[in-house]
C-alpha cells in the first residue's frame, strides 16, 4: 500500500494536469479564425497547454497600414468579434501613429470595448519610434490603461535606444517590448542602472522574451541572456511564441534550457502576465454581447 501510494503521487507530478500554467503574450493571427485554429493544433500536437494567449494583426510585409484608418477599424473589429468566441483569447489591437487624430480616436474606442493591449510594429508598419505622433499616441495610452505592445527585436539602427527615450517620455504609460533587444539585449542592462537615478526612470517597461530566447538557450551567450533577463527583473518579463514563425513548444523547451529558477520561469510563463494583463478577471470588463457592440 505505502509503494501504491508513492507511485500515486510521482504520477501527479508528470500528468499534464500538474503542468505550469503557460499565457503565450505573442501570437499572430494573419488568417483569424484559421490561424487560431492552427495554433491551438500546433499546441495539441505538441501536448502543450495554454491558460490563454494574445491575439494580434497589424499589418504584414507591405501593409503598413498608414492612411487606413477604415481597415484599422475593420480588423479591431474583427479581432474582438474572434476573442467574443474564444474566452482564452486576450486581443490585441493596433492603430497606425501617423494616422493622428483618427489613431487617438481608434484608440479611445477599443479601449472602451475592453481591450488592454495595443501594438505598434516600427518596422512593419513603417513608422519612426521617435516621430513625436508616437509620443502623443503611447501618452494617451497610458491615459487610458491600455499597455503599449512594440516590436523590439532590434531590426532598425538605434532601435532600442528610441524605445528607452519613449518609455521616458510617457512614465504613466506601461510599455511592452517584444523579443527583449533581440541580438542587442545587453543594451537592457542599462535599467539597472536607470532604477538607481531618483526620479529618472518609472519603471514601466517590460519585455517578452519571444524569438530571442530560441537563438540564445544552448548558446555561448545564454548566460548573459540570464543576467539580462535579472537584470531587467524576473517580474517584467513575460513568455511569448511569436507564432507561427516559432511554436509555443520550440518556445518552452528553450526557456526550460535556460538557467533560471522553477520560480522564475513560472512567473515568465503566466505569473507576471497575470499581474500586468489582469488575468485573474476575463479579458473584457463589460459583458454581454461583443458582437453587438462592434
Amino acid at each position: 500500500m505505502k509503494f501504491r501510494s508513492i507511485l500515486a503521487t510521482a504520477l501527479l507530478l508528470v500528468t499534464p494536469a500538474a503542468q505550469a500554467q503557460v499565457f503565450d503574450n505573442h501570437v499572430h493571427l494573419w488568417n483569424g479564425e484559421q490561424s487560431l485554429r492552427e495554433y491551438e493544433e500546433q499546441i495539441k500536437a505538441d501536448c502543450k497547454t495554454v491558460t490563454g494567449f494574445g491575439g494580434m494583426w497589424f499589418g504584414g510585409p507591405n501593409q503598413a497600414l498608414a492612411g487606413q484608418p477604415v481597415r484599422i477599424r475593420a480588423s479591431n473589429d474583427a479581432l474582438l468579434a474572434l476573442a467574443a468566441r474564444h474566452s482564452e483569447m486576450l486581443p490585441i489591437a493596433t492603430v497606425h501613429p501617423y494616422d493622428g487624430a483618427a489613431a487617438l480616436a481608434e484608440l479611445q474606442r477599443v479601449a472602451g470595448l475592453g481591450i488592454r493591449v495595443i501594438k505598434i510594429h516600427p518596422h512593419t508598419q513603417l513608422f519612426d519610434a521617435a516621430d513625436p505622433r508616437v509620443l502623443a499616441l503611447v501618452r494617451r495610452a497610458g491615459e487610458l490603461s491600455v499597455i503599449v505592445m512594440m516590436d523590439n527585436a532590434n531590426i532598425l539602427p538605434g532601435d532600442s535606444e528610441k524605445l528607452f527615450n519613449l518609455a521616458l517620455r510617457a512614465p504613466k504609460t506601461k510599455f511592452l517590448f517584444a523579443h527583449l533587444g533581440g541580438m542587442n539585449f545587453r543594451f537592457w542592462n542599462v535599467l539597472k542602472l536607470a532604477r538607481t537615478a531618483e526620479g529618472l526612470f518609472g519603471d514601466n517597461i517590460y519585455f517578452d522574451i519571444s524569438a530571442t530566447v530560441t537563438l540564445a538557450a544552448g548558446s555561448p551567450i545564454a548566460d548573459e541572456f540570464v543576467w539580462t533577463i535579472r537584470n531587467v527583473g524576473i517580474d517584467h518579463v513575460l513568455l511569448g511564441s511569436d507564432y507561427p514563425q516559432f511554436s509555443l513548444a520550440r518556445t518552452l523547451n528553450a526557456l526550460d534550457r535556460l538557467h533560471l529558477t522553477a520560480a522564475e520561469k513560472a512567473a515568465i510563463t503566466h505569473g507576471n502576465a497575470q499581474t500586468l494583463l489582469n488575468l485573474k478577471h476575463s479579458f473584457f470588463n463589460h459583458g454581454g454581447d461583443w458582437q453587438s457592440r462592434i
